[in-house]
């Protein structure tokens, strides 16, 4: 049966319901009516049908400090839904927004209140939640998530400026990613799911040093000085957040190389959530044992350090927590078939489906260790959360149909 309703749309307004088919509108309705800004707004009312209604969009929240992998990740996440993710057409060429068929990634600079000028001359950094705009975050994402388009603004890391907004239309599913998704108690309570990327302070520093100094010319000194200057707001701002997260994935030293500082090989933990709903964490050989194992030979091609895997339960910041942990890097990828085939609820549609996705982005950074398989695993189980969100909700007017 088809839906109409009524609804009006406000030229001024950053909100706006975005419907399927307008079938009758009437201009002697349209009014002018004053904001409390004393700005004239015109109104609009326009009927609206659909055919099945609005389905709903589902909200991710993803948290990393800057140079932690956040892009790759939702290179992978989106892979997983099928379809490229690519910028608006035909919009600002310095959008920080990714749309594919089923995802729309914003960045939560987006947010920020203040530009780079304005920002030097506060003393404040992008990670100062008073750089930040957490009432308009809270608005729009609420709005997305409620099936109405926004008109989002834009930070441009190229110029430092606020540039004009940008019209984003409802997804199936909305993914929010940057610094603070998890900071703001009302914007952490719209997301279905929630990850944050904990890359440990030797890693970063190791992994800054190889891009800054191999990639930009970056002196020693100048990198020791930025991670300094910032560490202050990430401790106080962003890290406090992964005590909030569904899914933690921590990347670590690792500990098969007695006193390793080259950040090549890593010690990567997948911290899991107990009690979320429509998430069962995933586990190695059998449920809710403590297991170690080192699964190389015949079947899987290690050469030095090796690998090694680490399958438990925990706390983790007063929850109970399932962890699963990889120590060391894959020698041939196509070999991941085997570790994959003894790990469960991977929310695989086939046999070899983690394998399959590894291959396919073997050029992406962390494809070699547990941060890319990881990674994928996640994104897996977050399209299976999905799907089992629409199912119910689709069940739901049936259920009370019959009630």
């Amino acid at each position: 049966m088809a839906a109409c309703s009524l609804y009006t749309i406000q030229s001024m307004n950053s909100i706006f319901h975005q419907k399927h088919l307008v079938l009758y509108t009437n201009t002697a309705n349209t009014t002018k009516r004053t904001s409390s800004t004393g700005t004239k707004r015109s109104s609009l009312s326009i009927i609206t049908c659909s055919a099945g209604g609005d389905s709903q969009t589902v909200v991710i929240g993803l948290a990393a400090d800057s140079g932690c992998g956040k892009s790759t990740f939702m290179r992978r996440l989106t892979s997983v839904f099928g379809g490229a993710a690519k910028p608006p057409q035909g919009g600002n060429p310095d959008s920080n927004t990714l749309i594919s068929d089923t995802t729309t990634v914003i960045c939560l600079d987006d947010y920020h209140s203040l530009d780079r000028t304005g920002r030097k001359e506060k003393g404040v950094t992008a990670l100062d939640p008073r750089a930040n705009d957490f009432d308009l975050m809270y608005e729009q994402v609420k709005a997305l998530k409620d099936r109405k388009a926004v008109e989002k603004p834009i930070y441009n890391h190229v110029s430092g400026l606020l540039d004009p907004p940008e019209l984003i239309k409802p997804p199936k599913i909305l993914v929010i990613e940057g610094l603070h998704p998890m900071y703001d108690s009302r914007v952490r309570d719209l997301l279905d799911f929630s990850i944050y990327l904990d890359i440990s302070n030797e890693v970063k520093f190791a992994w800054k040093i190889q891009r800054d100094m191999a990639e930009r010319g970056h002196s020693l000194e100048s990198i020791k000085a930025s991670i300094e200057a910032r560490k202050p707001d990430f401790d106080a701002y962003i890290d406090p957040q992964k005590q909030y997260a569904d899914a933690v994935i921590e990347v670590l030293p690792t500990q098969l190389i007695p006193d390793d500082n080259e950040g090549k090989v890593l010690r990567v933990r997948l911290i899991m959530k107990e009690g979320v709903q429509l998430f069962n964490p995933v586990y190695l050989f059998d449920e809710g044992s403590t297991v170690s194992w080192i699964p190389c030979g015949r079947k899987l091609t290690c050469s030095y350090p090796g690998i090694k895997f680490f399958y438990g339960p925990d706390t983790y910041y007063g929850h109970e927590v399932t962890v699963l942990e990889m120590d060391g890097q894959f020698d041939r990828l196509e070999e991941l078939i085997y570790v994959e085939s003894h790990l469960s609820n991977l929310s695989t549609k086939f046999y070899g489906e983690v394998t399959q996705q590894m291959l396919k982005h073997s050029d992406f950074p962390g494809s070699n260790n547990g941060t890319g398989f990881f990674q994928t695993i996640v994104g897996l189980k977050i399209r299976d959360l999905y799907e089992q969100i629409i199912a119910n909700t689709a069940a739901s007017p049936a259920l009370a149909a019959k009630a």
